[in-house]
């Protein structure tokens, strides 16, 4: 619960100072009635109907780029128009039944940085003209990385901070503002994890302020 309220409370920071940060979070697995994958309750996807809920928000989108599929958030909103689900990630990784996002872009174990950032940017384009909306909340995990343990893919620490930047960049294209949960990391060496989720923390910083 007090996860869930911190997304809650940085969703209505970000609409006042253009960005913010819950340092946990990226509960996507929690669906509207069950919890899985460490997630209990899906703290964006919470936040994102209190926005709704309280006229806060008309359009939200939800991008999802944690390794794993964001399948709760998919499921809970599979038939609200107003919030469009956006998920990146890899397609033989749990959960290993998926649910269907609004936009699913399943990628092959040893993805690299190239080809993960050209699918990416592509996307990012596309589901910002579709659904043109003045929410984002992104789901910012590193276990995208090659040295992941749970991950699969084989992003480098340069190319995940690159997927940071072009996730910011759009929101600033299109002034819209964002809250950032930091989702999953597993990689044998601690620092690993704390250098790639610092550097989510960085590029915002760079860009925003």
């Amino acid at each position: 619960m007090r996860i869930a309220q911190g997304t809650i409370d940085g969703a209505l920071y970000a609409q006042q100072n253009g960005v913010a940060f819950n340092i946990a979070g990226g509960t996507h697995h929690a669906g509207s009635n069950w919890g899985e994958g460490f997630c209990l309750l899906n703290d964006q996807a919470i936040a994102a109907n209190y926005l709704l809920t309280n006229n806060l928000s008309n359009r939200i989108l939800i991008i999802d780029l944690d390794v794993h599929q964001g399948n709760g958030t998919a499921e809970i909103f599979q038939n609200e128009q107003r919030v469009f689900t956006f998920s990146m990630h890899g397609a033989k990784n749990f959960p290993f039944r998926k649910e269907k996002s609004d936009l699913d872009i399943p990628l092959d174990d040893g993805t690299t940085d190239e080809i993960y950032l050209n699918l990416l940017k592509e996307a990012l384009i596309n589901v910002f003209k579709i659904h043109q909306p003045d929410f984002v909340f992104y789901l910012a995990g590193v276990d995208v990385l090659a040295t992941d343990n749970l991950g699969k893919l084989a992003l480098t620490k340069n190319g995940c901070k690159q997927r940071d930047i072009a996730v910011f960049e759009a929101c600033l294209q299109h002034q819209i503002p964002i809250q950032v949960s930091m989702g999953g990391g597993y990689s044998p060496t601690i620092k690993t994890i704390v250098d790639a989720h610092c550097n989510t923390f960085r590029v915002a910083r760079d860009l925003f302020y």
